[in-house]
């Protein structure tokens, strides 16, 4: 009798971590703008240590310029703004297991990502870059042999990087924005992949050494909310068209990027900016 008891309660107890582990692996439900009304609270996934986009102040307050986006269109919403910290490499994870309701977290608009999510309209532009010291020529991708250069792993500049140095160059894989930044500061690298706002970062730790050297590719960033729902792509598009049109979007630019707010393309090859 103890046996069989034993059996059937490992049985049981199977069942239960496989329905646990199923339901983990199920992606999370839609959510729609009146959801989040009557919950009272917009979960916005946003990069945790990144610098202009996103940071966290002495104060202990999220802060960046997709902080604003995301508590500017949280109070569009009429809700209260939670923010999540991210690294690059869980932006999407955090989105699709419904962890959190939407990303402004510096999402660069790329036709795999936009496999995996829905991206809103562009309302940022950055473009993928090659930092180096000044007093090194690196002026085509084959002037970057034998370098060793940090990057961000799995973001955007990691594919550049990957894509374009020569075999003899060494690249070395960060879990985040922050710990690719240090490794050049700190010597441990020659270079670094990053956007072309990385540079006020580096200047700040070894003011006066390193510049922008190479331009890999120009990218757009978006909000990104779960494939198939249409309520919240509609809402955030929407969003996005009223602070171009009544200047709030140029006065995040103007605080943040500090760049005039550029031409936004109205497609982009492989990404839909609305639902299906």
């Amino acid at each position: 009798m103890f046996k069989i008891a034993l059996k059937r309660r490992q049985a049981l107890l199977g069942a239960l971590a496989f329905a646990a582990a199923a339901s983990l692996s199920q992606p999370a439900a839609a959510i729609t703008p009146d959801e989040i009304k009557a919950r009272g609270k917009l979960v916005v996934g946003i990069q945790g240590d990144n610098p202009p986009w996103g940071f966290v102040t002495s104060a202990g307050k999220q802060d960046g310029f997709d902080a604003e986006m995301g508590a500017l269109f949280a109070k569009e919403l009429g809700v209260e703004v939670e923010f999540v910290p991210l690294e690059v490499n869980n932006r999407i994870p955090a989105l699709t297991s419904g962890r959190v309701d939407i990303l402004f977290a510096t999402m660069a608009m790329l036709p795999d990502r936009a496999k995996a999510v829905q991206f809103s309209q562009p309302y940022n532009a950055n473009a993928i870059v090659l930092i180096g010291p000044k007093d090194k020529v690196i002026k085509t991708n084959e002037d970057m042999a034998g370098l060793t250069i940090s990057v961000a792993k799995g973001a955007a500049q990691d594919t550049q990087v990957t894509k374009n140095a020569p075999s003899s160059a060494t690249i070395r894989r960060y879990d985040g924005d922050a710990a690719s930044v240090q490794a050049l500061a700190s010597g441990q690298t020659d270079a670094l992949g990053g956007n072309i706002f990385y540079l006020d970062r580096v200047e700040k730790a070894v003011p006066g050494k390193f510049e922008n050297k190479l331009e890999f590719q120009k990218l757009y960033n978006g909000a990104c909310t779960r494939l198939g729902e249409k309520e919240i792509n509609v809402a955030v598009n929407a969003f996005i068209d009223k602070i171009k049109a009544n200047g709030e979007l140029k006065k995040i630019y103007d605080k943040w990027m500090k760049v005039p707010v550029p031409e936004f393309p109205k497609s982009l090859e492989g990404i839909s900016f609305t639902a299906n």
